[in-house]
């Protein structure tokens, strides 16, 4: 997780010289307070005290902005040296990416936006590069490749969000919104869905584990051995 940081206070008088990292710092306050998608040029600059006309001296709009905080992050994060077999690399990249993503689930949320992945630097998508890699050595093709890190993206994305849309910060042991109230399954009929009856209380702490990287192994497993068949 990248370090805390503190956002500048504003000044008033003549606008002070602004980094790169005072712009960083400051958008990530107001997304943690607000929320990504209330983040705009103009709070920002007030935020920092500045004029918005100076700050896209800096950056073009917000989506430029968004791009520029998740190369930041995923630059600071630990790059564990990936596995040398095919199959592990796999798993270990992905693993790695959704290890990322609970840390900044509105990054996620960001990502899912058609193209921006596209727009990361290279440097932030070596977890990406993982999984490809991986898949390709353990011989699928090209286009295959790109097939498995899908299926695993969107394995990995829904997993995260899921959870923070409705537990708040990403917590693998709070009940996730399939986790349904006791008194839900004593209205169950138990002659037309008996097996959601017999579970009954039994679904809440079901579903509230994790079981991501039981799920991951599985997963990656079915698509290597189909992707490779094909």
């Amino acid at each position: 997780m990248p370090a805390s940081r503190t956002a500048p206070q504003g000044r008033t008088g003549r606008p002070p010289v602004t980094s790169r990292a005072q712009i960083l710092a400051a958008a990530q306050l107001l997304i943690d307070r607000d929320g990504w998608e209330r983040l705009t040029i103009r709070r920002l600059a007030a935020e920092l005290g500045i004029g918005a006309t100076t700050l896209y001296h800096h950056i073009r709009n917000k989506e430029d902005l968004l791009v520029l905080l998740v190369n930041d992050y995923v630059e600071q994060l630990p790059r564990p040296e990936l596995p040398a077999e095919p199959r592990e690399r796999v798993v270990a990249a992905a693993t790695a990416m959704h290890d990322a993503l609970a840390e900044w689930p509105w990054a996620a949320e960001v990502l899912t936006v058609n193209g921006f992945l596209g727009r990361l630097d290279a440097s932030a998508l070596w977890m990406v590069e993982g999984i490809l890699s991986g898949a390709g050595e353990h011989g699928c093709a090209p286009e295959r490749t790109v097939e498995v890190f899908r299926t695993i993206w969107y394995y990995t994305v829904g997993e995260i969000l899921v959870r923070t849309r409705s537990s708040g910060p990403y917590d693998p042991g709070t009940p996730g919104p399939d986790a349904v109230t006791a008194p839900a399954f004593d209205r169950l009929d138990a002659s037309r869905v008996p097996r959601l009856a017999a579970l009954g209380e039994r679904w809440i702490e079901v579903a509230a584990r994790d079981t991501y990287r039981q799920g991951l192994r599985a997963l990656v497993d079915g698509l290597l051995t189909e992707r490779t068949a094909g």
